[in-house]
This record gives structure tokens, C-alpha cells and sequence, in this order.
């Protein structure tokens, strides 16, 4: 008898597994599967990116679909457009062998009367992102009414998305009496809160432990001036002649840049960012998938929904501002079993960072250095001769030239041509790094001089803690005003009164133009662009997305804005008060 079997599921949909290559369930499903068949109880599950989470939910629901039932039986939210598809197609797959079962994914940027129709005709399962399911829900195309089951995949960055507002709207109409299911990979205080608004005493499970990091995967960093992050970042590619990575990067300009400098140096790259059409982006989504690209830069935004197996290396080139998206980084490596290495490219003056991201993660990063020029050559010259050795020769084709070719080499003894053939590659290595200098100097004076993200414009905001503004909401609210999903966002501080933000500079307009038009807990919103001031050290501590923030630069600034709007003190008239004592 099948695993699967064992847990519960038919014979029909054991066999979809079967022809899919399915041969033993993962911790996650092994939990989840029976659970959900066997209770109606709502279901709070973390499990890691890259566990098998489509199948832990959808499995069970397909196994108690009423294939007579036309109407909408299950709704799947999830982030992102891409990974809605990914699940929907998913679905498809594990549902071969059923018949009259339909899915369909619905999301924005297609046309909505497309996706109309088939609701329509009779779909039991719909897979959607947010705002476009909200929007069918307000259409009274889609009925709530006749649903059994609500899924929340990836409920973390839904909410890091800025999404709360339309989960509170798809969950308020949905029936008490379904079951709800959380899947999450990280699980921060916005996502218990919505668990104890919109859940029923739920059960807790876990494949894993919670908000750690894999145990396959191997996490490092390498400390360099900001002169050298690039050139650090090649050389980690070249000591990996099979690397296979995402470089994750802040800012859509920043990714354009490294992009276009790692193939202007022949490197096997693209970039997938917001500019992109969806014909463009599925493009090079594909040129991943097929592995004709080998490195993939990438912001957080757009590789959200992007699912690759075997990656062997995730590199932050920039480290992220929420420690939750590190943990959704380095977990697209070590997937199925294997390991993976996540990178962090840091200066010095950046090491601070990496504490609260060992604390959530429950590892430790390993500091490593930048290889040299032998060690690079030495890595790619044992990668020629075993391509070399395990080339397969077809002999059939070349039997015909091998006498012409005997004949031009007949002059060169074993070594030699071994020498020469080796040298046709490796050559362009060691010119390049002949003489090539030390990028693991911290001190160089020059790079504690360079300016701080450029690619960014900071924001004030009157709005703060007292206006029950937090970070998601603010981000809900800068994509509800720039009607975009895909603007890069920079730190985040909520103060008191009032708060300070960062947004990718090419938005600076959008945001003057359309934020100050908004208005928010019935009171109107004023946003005006503000420089980094050059404040005093200062012990205060401030908060940024709910955690308190470790880098004593980014309190000083704070604190220095924050003096900046305190109401100065009128002198005393010169001959007034107490007289001193003589």
C-alpha cells in the first residue's frame, strides 16, 4: 500500500501522485493530511518554504470536494500572482484522476472577465490573490456563501505585502462554519492576530520549529568595504563553477545595475524586477526554471511566487530590512533534502544586522572570506578536467575526423596536450586575477565616506503610534496611493506623532502627488521628503517593523529628527526671575 494511501487519500489521487513522481510524503504533509481529514477544527501550520505546503493542504480538500457541487467549495489566498498559478497548476496535477472537479487562479493585471466566465460555469476551487478575490466577491460573482474551506498560504507575506485590509474583507464574509487552514512560513505578530480574529480555536502544528531557519541550510557572510560588494560577489560566483542562485538585492535600480554589470562581465545573468512586462517576466522566469541562467538577481517583491528547486546558493547583496524576509530568502535553498548555502555580502558597519537575524533563525552565521585568485583558479581548473573526464564521447560522430585530427597533433607527447587543452579555458582565469588584491581589508577609509542608499528617498509622514499606525499599514496605505504592489519599500520607523519611511526614488512624485491627497483614520495625511541627518550618539533605541532596531546609525538619525519637530523653548526676558544670591 502506498504512503499516501496510509494517510487517508484515494486510490485516484494516490496514482496522481504516483505519475508525478510523488514517492514519500514530507514532514509537513504527513501532519497535515490526516488532520485535516479527520477534523473540521481550524489548522494553524508552520512549515518552511520549499516543505511540500500545496500538497499538505490541497490534498485533503481534493479528497472531500463535492464533484457534483458546481458552486465554489474552497478558496486558496496567496501573495502573489505567479505563486497562485503555481498552485492552481499544482492542483490540476494531484486532481487528474477526479472527474468534474475544476480550479482556477485568479489574480490582477488580466482581465477579469476572463476569469468571470468559468466562475460561472461551475468552479469548486479557486486560487486567488487578494485584492482580485476581494474584487469578485464585491462583483457578487464569487459567493461566500457556499464555501467550506479558506486557506491562507504564505499569510506572512500577505501581510508584509500590505494585503490586511483585503484579508479582513475576504475573511469577514466568508461562513463561521468553514474551516479555515494558516500556512505560514514565519509567523510575526500580525499573523497571530489575524489567527485570534478570524480562527476558531485553532490546532497548532509544526514541521519544524517555528520561525527557525532550515537545518539544511548553511548560513555565511563575507565582510568587504562597500567598493568591493560587487566584486566580492563575483568572485563567490567563480569559486562555484555549478552555482545555481538568486541575488537578492533592495531596489529595482540596484538589481537593473547588477544585472546588466554581471553580463557585461559574461556572466550567465538576468534580472526580475517591477519594470518588467508579464511577457518579459515570464520570460526570464522560465530561462531560470530551464537553468539556462545560472544567477538570477532579484528584488524580495519580485521574487515573491518564484518557485525553483535546487538552488545551491541564495546571496544577499543587500541584507533586508525585515528579518522575516531573510528567513523567506535562504529558505528557497536546501529544499527536498538538500543543502544549500545562504550568503550575506555586509560591511562592517552592517554586522550588527546579523544578530537579530540569528536570533529569529536559532543559527549562527560563519564568517568566511573572500577567495583569492589561487583559490578561484584552483576551483576552476578542477571543474574543466571533470567535465573533461565525464564528458561522454560519441564516437559514431567524431570517428570520421579523429584521423585529420590524430595527424595536426601527432607533434604533442600526453602532458603537452594536456597542458594545451587545459589552458584554452582556464587562461582568461588567470590573466584576470593575476595580481589580483585582498577585497577582505576592512578599513579603507574611503568606503566610510560613501553616502547611504541613494536609490532611495526618505519620507516623513504625520502619522504614528497614536494614529494606530504600523508598519503593514502604512505599506497597505502607500500601495493604496500609489495603486502599485511593486515599489520597492526601504526602512520603516513608527514614532509617536509621527514616523519616517523609504521608498525607491523613482516613486518620489507618485508620492508627494498622490499620498497628501489620502487620508487616514479620518484624519488627512501630510508626507514630505526628509534628508538623513548627521546626529549624536544617542542610547535611546527605536523601533521598525516591530522589532527594536540594533543599528545605533538609524537611532541617531531618528532620534535627531525627532528633535528636529520639538517646539523650541522661549528664552526668559533678560531681568526677570529670581535674583542670585550674592
Amino acid at each position: 500500500m502506498s504512503v499516501f494511501a496510509k494517510l487517508g487519500l484515494s486510490q485516484a489521487i494516490v496514482d496522481s501522485l504516483t505519475q508525478l513522481g510523488y514517492e514519500q510524503p514530507t514532514e509537513i504533509q504527513k501532519i497535515s493530511i490526516p488532520e485535516i481529514l479527520g477534523s473540521k477544527k481550524d489548522l494553524k501550520a508552520f512549515a518552511q518554504t520549499g516543505t511540500g505546503k500545496t500538497a499538505a493542504f490541497s490534498l485533503p480538500i481534493l479528497e472531500q470536494i463535492d464533484a457534483e457541487n458546481k458552486n465554489a467549495q474552497a478558496i486558496i489566498l496567496s501573495p502573489t500572482r505567479e505563486l497562485a498559478i503555481q498552485i492552481a497548476k499544482n492542483i490540476n496535477e494531484f486532481s487528474e484522476n477526479l472527474k468534474g472537479i475544476k480550479t482556477l487562479a485568479v489574480y490582477g493585471g488580466a482581465n477579469i472577465e476572463e476569469q468571470i466566465r468559468p466562475i460561472k460555469r461551475g468552479v469548486q476551487i479557486i486560487v486567488g490573490t487578494p485584492g482580485r478575490t476581494l474584487d469578485l466577491i464585491n462583483r457578487r460573482v464569487l459567493n461566500l456563501k457556499t464555501i467550506k474551506w479558506l486557506v491562507l498560504d504564505e499569510a506572512d507575506e500577505m501581510l508584509n505585502m500590505g494585503f490586511k485590509d483585503e484579508l479582513d474583507g475576504i475573511l469577514e464574509g466568508t461562513p463561521d462554519n468553514k474551516q479555515t487552514l494558516l500556512f505560514s512560513a514565519t509567523f510575526p505578530k500580525e499573523v497571530e492576530a489575524i489567527a485570534r480574529n478570524y480562527m476558531n480555536d485553532p490546532k497548532e502544528i509544526s514541521a519544524g520549529q517555528k520561525n527557525v531557519g532550515a537545518d539544511s541550510v548553511e548560513h555565511q557572510f563575507f565582510q568587504v568595504t562597500e567598493r568591493n560588494r560587487y566584486p566580492a560577489l563575483k568572485r563567490i560566483a567563480d569559486l562555484n563553477p555549478d552555482i545555481y542562485s538568486i541575488v537578492f538585492c533592495r531596489t529595482r535600480r540596484e538589481t537593473k545595475d547588477i544585472a546588466e554589470k554581471l553580463i557585461k562581465d559574461g556572466y550567465n545573468a538576468d534580472a526580475l524586477h517591477g519594470d518588467l512586462s508579464q511577457a518579459q517576466r515570464d520570460m526570464v522566469m522560465q530561462k531560470f526554471r530551464d537553468k539556462n541562467l545560472q544567477i538570477l538577481v532579484a528584488t524580495d517583491v519580485a521574487a515573491r511566487g518564484l518557485d525553483v528547486n535546487n538552488l545551491t546558493h541564495v546571496i544577499n547583496f543587500k541584507l533586508p530590512d525585515q528579518t522575516e524576509n531573510y528567513t523567506h530568502r535562504s529558505g528557497r535553498t536546501g529544499r527536498a533534502g538538500k543543502k544549500g548555502i545562504s550568503i550575506a555580502i555586509i560591511t562592517a558597519k552592517e554586522r550588527n544586522k546579523l544578530k537579530p537575524i540569528e536570533r529569529k533563525i536559532k543559527k549562527s552565521f560563519v564568517q568566511k572570506l573572500v577567495p583569492n585568485g589561487k583559490e578561484i583558479c584552483e576551483s576552476q581548473l578542477f571543474k574543466l578536467i571533470d567535465r573533461v573526464h565525464d564528458i561522454e564521447v560519441n564516437e559514431k560522430e567524431i570517428k570520421d575526423y579523429l584521423p585529420d585530427i590524430y595527424e595536426k597533433l601527432h607533434e604533442l607527447d600526453r602532458e603537452e596536450l594536456i597542458k594545451r587543452f587545459v589552458s584554452i579555458e582556464f587562461n582568461q582565469f588567470l590573466s584576470y586575477y593575476e595580481g589580483a588584491r585582498d577585497l577582505n581589508n576592512n578599513d579603507d577609509p574611503v568606503d566610510r565616506k560613501k553616502p547611504g542608499d541613494e536609490s532611495l528617498t526618505r519620507f516623513y509622514i504625520n502619522q504614528g503610534k497614536m494614529d494606530n499606525l504600523t508598519p503593514a499599514r502604512l505599506i497597505g496605505l502607500i500601495n493604496e496611493c500609489l495603486r502599485k504592489r511593486d515599489v520597492e519599500i526601504g526602512q520603516i520607523e513608527i514614532l509617536k506623532s509621527f514616523s519616517f519611511f523609504e521608498i525607491d526614488r523613482d516613486f518620489t512624485q507618485d508620492v508627494l502627488e498622490k499620498m497628501n491627497d489620502a487620508e487616514f483614520n479620518n484624519r488627512s495625511v501630510i508626507v514630505e521628503v526628509t534628508s538623513k541627518p548627521k546626529g549624536r550618539r544617542n542610547k535611546r533605541s527605536s523601533k521598525g517593523f516591530g522589532r527594536k532596531s540594533t543599528n545605533r546609525s538609524r537611532n541617531d538619525d531618528f532620534n535627531s529628527k525627532r528633535d528636529d519637530f520639538k517646539p523650541r523653548r522661549k528664552k526668559k526676558p533678560s531681568g526677570g526671575g529670581r535674583r542670585r544670591r550674592r
